[in-house]
């Protein structure tokens, strides 16, 4: 018995470290605009994650001049961007499939300038049968920790699937 539960055990590890692996590997992807859309990409330039484990991901993030307002400030819809991002790939790692979100609250406290560095923070937070809960927080390492953002996020998986295309009918 203890010899199963040992093997069980290592399998489960197993499938977390893929898991957080595929996470890291997407997030990766919409950085690097494999995947996405260029409004990702260009808002998360440069991001490189520091530290990742099942439901956590820590970035740091140098601010781009892409991702600036008009008075050289983070753009506050680039740092919602980034929030959406990390937040997914937390939740993604958790082995939980990518979701629609449903609930998407942001408090900015302060902002952040071109070449600032920023950590955001993203911890899933609970799961509630198709309902994930999640958490992020924005820092300005640049000005000692200065909080810049917090955001809380819902998520629900989509099980929806698209219907096959009909065959046009010739006329």
């Amino acid at each position: 018995m203890k010899a199963d539960t040992s093997k069980e055990e290592a399998q489960s590890m197993t499938m977390m470290h893929l898991q957080l692996q595929r996470s890291l590997k997407w997030l990766d992807d919409v950085t690097h605009g494999i995947i996405g859309y260029e409004l990702e990409s260009r808002s998360l330039a440069g991001l490189q994650v520091i530290e990742a484990r099942t439901g956590f991901l820590r970035c740091n993030f140098i601010v781009p001049l892409l991702a600036s307002d008009i008075n050289g400030n983070w753009h506050v819809g680039a740092i919602a961007t980034i929030i959406d991002n990390v937040g997914g790939a937390a939740i993604y790692s958790t082995g939980h499939h990518l979701k629609v979100t449903v609930n998407f609250n942001i408090t900015y406290y302060s902002t952040a300038k071109i070449q600032d560095e920023a950590e955001i923070e993203a911890k899933v937070k609970g799961n509630k049968g198709k309902l994930t809960s999640m958490a992020v927080e924005v820092r300005n390492k640049s000005s000692g920790g200065q909080l810049i953002a917090s955001a809380t996020q819902w998520t629900a998986a989509n099980d929806y699937r698209s219907p096959q295309p009909q065959s046009r009918a010739k006329l």
